[in-house]
């Protein structure tokens, strides 16, 4: 309090005047993404799905949009921004003060963080200065989870009370069948339900809409026996269907990944929500359910606490990421913490000939894509500081040759000026040489997957070597890799020529060739290098070596034909609730 007293009334004023504009824009913003948001119930129910996929890509584009806006009023107000500590602190204080009573203070406080972060170009980032830390701790009140309640002695009861709750506007094919077969599958999961004879169900009454799918989400209790429970819902032919059940946490986890588009779920109080999520799914961090209910930038902020927390609970280095070096990144890792740090360097390998700026519009671009999940969400810092003790000789030295000028060193603090943060997997180029039989199958059936749900949606990854791919704990298989990312149909996929028909892998040696023509036959080339992938490939994914494969995915997108890739395996589909 003492540095605040410093200021004289006119600045302490301004102070004021700068915290109330900060907050007015944030209400501003939470007020259009919620309006965003609800919208997706009407676009789920009238199959607008070009419409959902722009409002999806509105709702990220809106955060920066209002911090933008923010940040001009601060400097119009102010004529310039001071960086002191006194009136950067008078600011803070009250900014807090105007959330003591605000129900979603901590996505405030994160939307106070990006605006002062970009007044000061990403400067004098210290814990006076910014929320590092919440302005204060969460009520009881914050914490209750949103969720309503139903109880019935009977499961199929109960299941029955959870549809017609659901206030979904569409009829549900099929009559009662699909209450049946989910509970004849919720009894043959956890056979206990047969002697169980009182049920209760919580869950939030609001929907959570992505693509082509709404998902309804809850937990069921029972004498001595918890599970989550998610109903996936699908329109056919102007009607609901159930097309799965899921009910484990780690089928949620997928559906819930970080792989996947941000979900629409309209909610003005997401802490509350989140901590629903995570009695469902323990495993997932406060920064991962936030990121998956669209917040995504208060996902960056609880990261970076939770991170500053590991740091000083830990006590091993960072070191190089496991895998084949890259030609534009540098990467590495701190073993206990589940994450890799992607800088990008100064000058790319041969035979690389893009730019810095063409790979930062590649990540831009992967960001507000659908990710059907294949492709890892990352999130982007600027001058993030690391105490150089924890860093390996070797790391340090591979630093400052591939990056030097994102690279500064004072007493002991190392900062990186810019850097990418995404989740850690095993590259899959090194999966596969450790793999068994059963993971290596599963693995490249994956794979093939991966490419074409990736094709459905538009992209064409460009690098499809393994080491491009990671695969995750529940063993899917991620991109990762975008500095040669293309939409697909700015692509053109030719066969090649004829040549001896009884080597199917062969290809002629001269051919003219342009720069956006793909060869599919020649990926056999650099991927088949083992008798074993071969035939596996052969098995599953024969059509990914055909042009006519993706010339017909390019011709599905052109027409609208959007193939959606559902969030949960083909195994767990639930064909006949239909």
């Amino acid at each position: 309090m003492s540095q605040v007293t410093q200021l004289n009334a006119e600045q302490i004023d301004l102070a004021q005047q700068a915290a109330g504009l900060i907050f007015e824009r944030f209400i501003a913003f939470y007020d259009c993404f919620y309006t965003v948001t609800q919208r997706a119930k009407q676009r789920f129910e009238s199959e607008d799905w070009s419409g959902g996929q722009e409002d999806a890509n509105q709702r990220i584009r809106l955060y920066d949009q209002h911090v933008d806006s923010a940040r001009s009023s601060i400097k119009t107000l102010t004529g310039h921004l001071s960086p002191s500590d006194e009136f950067s602190n008078a600011v803070k204080m009250s900014y807090a003060k105007l959330l003591k009573r605000h129900d979603n203070f901590e996505v405030a406080e994160s939307f106070y963080n990006s605006v002062y972060q970009r007044l000061f170009r990403h400067r004098y980032i210290r814990a006076h200065r910014l929320f590092i830390e919440p302005s204060r701790y969460s009520a009881a009140f914050d914490y209750h989870p949103e969720v309503t309640k139903v109880k019935d002695q009977n499961l199929a009861g109960l299941l029955q009370q959870w549809l017609v709750k659901s206030d979904n506007q569409l009829p549900f094919a099929s009559g009662d069948a699909p209450i049946k077969s989910i509970t004849n599958y919720l009894e043959s999961r956890y056979p206990q339900l047969h002697h169980i004879k009182s049920h209760q169900l919580e869950f939030t009454k609001e929907v959570f809409y992505r693509n082509r799918g709404a998902y309804l989400v809850g937990q069921y209790h029972g004498t001595g026996l918890s599970f989550p429970i998610m109903l996936p819902l699908v329109i056919r032919e102007h009607q609901l269907h159930i097309d799965s059940v899921l009910c484990d946490s780690d089928e949620l986890s997928i559906v819930f990944g970080f792989a996947r588009a941000y979900f629409m779920f309209a909610t003005r109080t997401p802490r509350r929500i989140v901590n629903f999520l995570k009695r469902l799914m323990p495993n997932k961090s406060d920064a991962e359910l936030f990121t998956a209910i669209g917040c995504q930038k208060h996902g960056k902020t609880e990261f970076y606490r939770d991170y500053l927390i590991h740091m000083q609970s830990s006590e091993d280095n960072f070191e190089l990421a496991a895998g084949i070096k890259g030609m534009v990144m540098c990467v590495f890792t701190l073993p206990s913490y589940p994450v890799v740090f992607k800088l990008i360097k100064d000058e790319f390998t041969p035979p690389k000939d893009i730019d810095e700026k063409t790979v930062k519009a590649k990540y831009q671009l992967v960001k507000r894509h659908d990710r059907v999940g294949r492709m890892a969400d990352t999130q982007e810092f600027r001058n993030l500081e690391f105490p150089i003790s924890r860093f390996d000789p070797q790391l340090i030295s591979e630093l400052q040759n591939l990056a030097p000028s994102k690279i500064k060193i004072v007493d002991e603090t190392l900062t990186i000026s810019h850097l990418y943060i995404e989740r850690r997997m095993i590259p899959l180029n090194i999966y596969l040489e450790q793999a068994n039989a059963e993971q290596l199958e599963n693995a490249v059936e994956e794979y093939g997957s991966a490419l074409k749900q990736l094709a459905a949606a538009n992209i064409f990854p460009g690098d499809m070597l393994f080491k491009n791919f990671g695969v995750t704990r529940h063993g899917r298989v991620i991109f990762y890799d975008y500095d040669e990312i293309s939409y697909m149909t700015e692509m053109n996929f030719r066969e090649l020529p004829k040549v001896d028909s009884s080597d199917y892998f062969s290809t002629p040696t001269h051919i003219s060739v342009g720069p956006k023509d793909v060869f599919p036959k020649e990926f056999a080339t650099f991927l088949l290098n083992r008798a074993d992938l071969r035939s596996l490939f052969q098995r599953f994914h024969p059509d990914l070596f055909t042009a006519k494969f993706w010339q017909d995915c390019q011709n599905d997108i052109r027409l609208g034909h959007y193939q959606e890739a559902y969030p949960y395996r083909h195994k767990a589909g639930f064909n006949q609730c239909d």
